[in-house]
């Protein structure tokens, strides 16, 4: 199992910035270890909501559909997607701050079947990627998001010619 986590500093209100990272299909903005992000449910982020990200993974477009496990309104967010080959957990918390607010970004993967026996060596290149989009992160919130920050459902799409995952769960 690979873990990481991140405390990232935000200029924006704490309330702004829950609201921007719990729509996460954001993080196609913010991360490049994310191709695409899409909100799959209508409506606002709440237990339940559905997201789908597409990431490389082994050298393949690997779409992940992760589900809001656990939602305080303003302060944090859970999130987890399984498909054939991983797990994976992200927990993002806000806190206020002055100014601005704080996030605590929490994720963890883990590879499944006989594959897990590879996770010692997914351990490096996962805290690199993970590295990577912490910066990400921090120059995101580090700047006016401009007058739209979240997408809604349907927007963006995902790649063209990009099918489910086998086994990927909904």
């Amino acid at each position: 199992m690979a873990r990481y986590q991140a405390t990232v500093p935000s200029h924006r209100p704490a309330a702004e910035t829950f609201a921007y990272l719990a729509t996460f299909s954001n993080a196609a903005e913010w991360d490049p270890g994310v191709l695409a992000g899409q909100q799959l449910d209508a409506g606002p982020v709440r237990l339940g909501t559905r997201f789908r990200l597409v990431v490389p993974f082994l050298g393949l477009r690997m779409p992940l559909t992760y589900q809001v496990t656990s939602y305080q309104p303003g302060r944090e967010v859970v999130l987890a997607a399984t498909s054939a080959l991983l797990r994976a957990s992200d927990r993002i918390v806000v806190t206020a701050g002055a100014p601005g607010s704080a996030v605590s970004y929490q994720a963890e993967v883990r590879l499944r079947g006989p594959l897990h026996l590879l996770d010692p060596i997914l351990r490096p290149g996962f805290r690199a990627v993970a590295d990577r989009a912490a910066a990400g992160l921090a120059q995101a919130l580090s700047r006016d998001p401009g007058p739209d920050t979240t997408a809604s459902p349907g927007t963006p799409a995902l790649p063209a010619g990009t099918a489910p995952w086998p086994g990927d769960a909904a």
